[in-house]
């Protein structure tokens, strides 16, 4: 591990250099940063969408947003106007967006639906006001709210859920929203009543962003204005207690059996201090959570699968390490992720597993983000129960850098010993010279430590990156996985490889014409067996990348392949490739129309070579929308692959049916099928919030599968499930 980590420390020390020498002076013109002081108002105003209350009158007010696109530091087309006032309990705000009915786009109206594909009005703060983190708190003209975190600076992280309030209304001349946003749902810290604050706006008609703060196109934590004034902040007990209760029914036909269950939840969450969060939670139920979209593999490598379940993606950010499944050349994919929570409570043939208890803390405490997770998984098989545990550690330096321990122990698959321990360090500077530049340098090291192994369990990465909304940008970077590097609790699906990764290309943004952006780019990906020779490697051209100010897309890329094979690889069944080196290149393009239509469309088809033949893919997606209630989808994937040793096709198709009655009641409906499994999958999901803190599902799932492949489908299982949720805050 040495190795590792003398390279982790070389990696600093440039970072270090990097730092001095960005210290001299550099004639950029950054624009100062806007600062406001905040009102207190003894009378909180009432929350109806409407801007009448006479509270308002006498609250802070904003109307200097300017474009960020398509034009920086442009007139908006459009005039916002914003509305501040606070109490010792919440923040609240006050928008009203001018628009042209003509041009006014409202087509979601499903509650976490794609509201930032609408006109919407956002209101990010950052209570610590450290240029890092950040909160988001969004609505659209149809009332739909988001919110969100971001996980680094760079990365927003849709799937945080809280709880505020917020409603919309209407004017002569636009729409209306008014946002409660508690105290309660925040981190914050006693001492700072200074708070970073920043306002976002999209007018999607004409593809247009507008932002209160922003430098180089850059509207993230690290360009945030302002708020002054954040005293007498309360947030009460800090307790919230959340029970819950499913009842569901599971009925299986081969064999033929039926299980019955009754299964109460708690969860519990308690402010330590203002700024750290514990939580607890008992017989944690994930019957509600929205199935995974199927995936067709070709490859010779584990797929990665997203986690959708809301325990584990709550405050989830805090567990990212080392940018790895980050965009860009420094994330460079999933291998290597030290923590995977899909790992807790899934078996190893995707079933779930009873989680008995757990225990969490999260939050800050001065300069580190800390998070400690331990759940006690119950047996499966001939798996024993076990104890699965994570910390997290992240220091914030000066600037934008951090540095950062992780430490996992547990083996939630397998009665085998595991434990995995690591470091991190990330030097980011915004204020890189040149139009929207930022440069990224990272390191990292973990070995991960399995019961009866004792050598190459080591993995390390390093990197440097210039990332540029405009102009020139790429990066390169190296990751070492030694083959015994086993994350029980992480994710390793390419080991006993070194990793390098390179990529440059350069962002064209015409200032007028039908263009918006214009991108190309030249990448190289390389995968070396350690003191083997080459694995795989891929020459990418995205020779063209076009954004039209019309919110369609168009582009085209080439890649030319290499891949070499120790042992045979069977790609389909009875249809193995040989070992040896193949050569082999494809080509192809996709279009993507504007998604602010009534009928949207993607289309993708690429040719060429697939080791020793050829391969055909045509994927074509169709949506058709023509009011925000109603949502048709459908989704085919196919792929002929043609080898001297057998030709087969894959088939992956989709289809989807949302019935929306308001934001807070809706019907979704996902049919799948793939002719690799031979099976095809129902889940309909009825979802209800009364009102915020309160949800209602109603879930079937349905299986049924062609046994003998003569497509003629059968039930193989059918699950109903409903679950109620309450949360009682204090």
């Amino acid at each position: 591990m040495y190795k590792q980590f003398l390279s982790f420390g070389c990696i600093v020390f440039i970072s270090s250099f990097i730092t001095s020498v960005r210290a001299q002076p550099v004639n950029i013109e950054v624009p100062a940063a806007k600062s406001r002081e905040i009102v207190h108002t003894m009378t909180a105003p009432v929350l109806d969408g409407n801007l009448d209350d006479a509270v308002w009158e006498n609250a802070l007010f904003i109307d200097d947003l300017h474009q960020v696109n398509p034009v920086e530091y442009a007139q908006p087309s459009e005039r916002t106007e914003l509305y501040l006032l606070y109490d010792e309990n919440a923040l609240y705000v006050g928008a009203r967006m001018y628009i042209d009915p003509d041009v006014l786009t409202a087509r979601v109206l499903r509650r976490n639906g794609n509201v930032i594909g609408d006109d919407n009005i956002i209101v990010n703060i950052n209570p610590f006001n450290n240029q890092r983190t950040g909160y988001y708190f969004g609505v659209n003209p149809n009332g739909v709210p988001v919110d969100g975190i971001f996980q680094n600076v760079t990365q927003p992280y849709n799937d945080w859920d809280s709880i505020f309030y917020v409603e919309v209304g209407e004017f002569e001349g636009g729409w209306t929203a008014e946002f409660e946003i508690p105290y309660k749902s925040l981190t914050v810290a006693e001492n700072i009543t200074t708070w970073g604050l920043n306002f976002t706006r999209s007018i999607q008609g004409r593809n247009e962003t507008l932002a209160w703060q922003s430098y180089d196109r850059r509207y993230d934590p690290s360009n945030y204005g302002e708020l002054q004034g954040m005293v007498g902040v309360d947030q009460g007990v800090g307790l919230d207690i959340t029970p819950s209760v499913s009842i569901s029914d599971e009925q299986r036909y081969n064999p033929d059996s039926s299980e019955s269950s009754f299964e109460p939840s708690l969860d519990v969450v308690y402010k330590l201090t203002p700024s750290l969060n514990g939580s607890l939670t008992f017989n944690t139920d994930f019957s509600a959570t929205e199935v995974d979209n199927r995936q067709v593999n070709l490859t010779r490598f584990s797929l990665f699968f997203p986690e959708k379940r809301d325990f584990f993606l709550r405050e989830s950010d805090i567990f990212e390490f080392g940018r790895i499944g980050s965009s860009g050349v420094l994330g460079g994919g999933q291998n290597g992720r030290p923590f995977f929570s899909r790992n807790i409570g899934l078996g190893n043939n995707g079933q779930q597993v009873d989680l008995e208890y757990g225990g969490k803390v999260s939050g800050r405490v001065g300069n580190l983000d800390i998070g400690a997770l331990s759940i006690r998984q119950d047996s499966q098989g001939a798996v024993e129960a076990s104890t699965l545990s994570v910390v997290r550690g992240n220091y914030g330096l000066p600037g934008q850098s951090t540095l950062g321990f992780i430490l996992t122990d547990g083996n939630p698959r397998a009665n085998v010993d595991n434990s995995l321990y690591g470091l991190d360090y990330l030097y980011r500077n915004a204020g890189f010279p040149g139009p929207g530049k930022t440069l990224e340098v990272s390191g990292w090291a973990q070995r991960a430590d399995t019961q009866g192994l004792e050598d190459d369990e080591d993995a390390a990465g390093l990197g440097v990156a210039i990332n540029a909304n405009t102009g020139l940008g790429g990066g390169v970077a190296w990751k070492r996985f030694e083959s015994n590097f086993r994350p029980a609790l992480g994710f390793a699906n390419r080991v006993g490889v070194d990793d390098y990764n390179a990529q440059l290309g350069y962002t064209y943004r015409p200032t007028g014409g039908r263009i918006q952006s214009a991108d190309t780019e030249l990448s190289v990906r390389r995968y070396e067996y350690i003191d083997a020779g080459l694995q795989s490697q891929t020459i990418r051209y995205r020779t063209f990348d076009l954004n039209f100010r019309s919110r369609d897309r168009l582009f085209w890329i080439s890649n030319f392949n290499k891949e070499v094979l120790l042992t045979p690889f069977e790609v389909s069944d009875g249809i193995f490739i040989q070992p040896g080196e193949y050569t082999f290149n494809d080509h192809g393009g996709t279009f993507q129309s504007s998604t602010i239509r009534e009928w949207a469309t993607k289309l993708t088809y690429v040719k060429g070579g697939f080791y020793n033949g050829d391969r055909e893919w045509f994927e074509a997606d169709l949506t058709w929308q023509p009011t925000p209630r109603f949502r048709a989808s459908v989704q085919y994937d196919l792929t002929f692959i043609d080898l001297p040793q057998g030709s087969f096709a894959t088939r992956l198709v989709s289809g989807g049916l949302d019935f929306v009655f308001s934001p807070r009641l809706s019907w979704i409906n996902l049919i799948q099928y793939d002719n690799v499994s031979e099976t095809m999958g129902l889940n309909m999901r009825l979802h209800w919030v009364p009102e915020e803190g309160q949800e209602v599902y109603f879930v079937i799932n349905q299986m049924l599968e062609d046994y003998d492949r003569d497509n003629s489908f059968n039930s193989a299982f059918t699950d109903v499930t409903a679950k109620f949720s309450y949360t009682f805050r204090y």
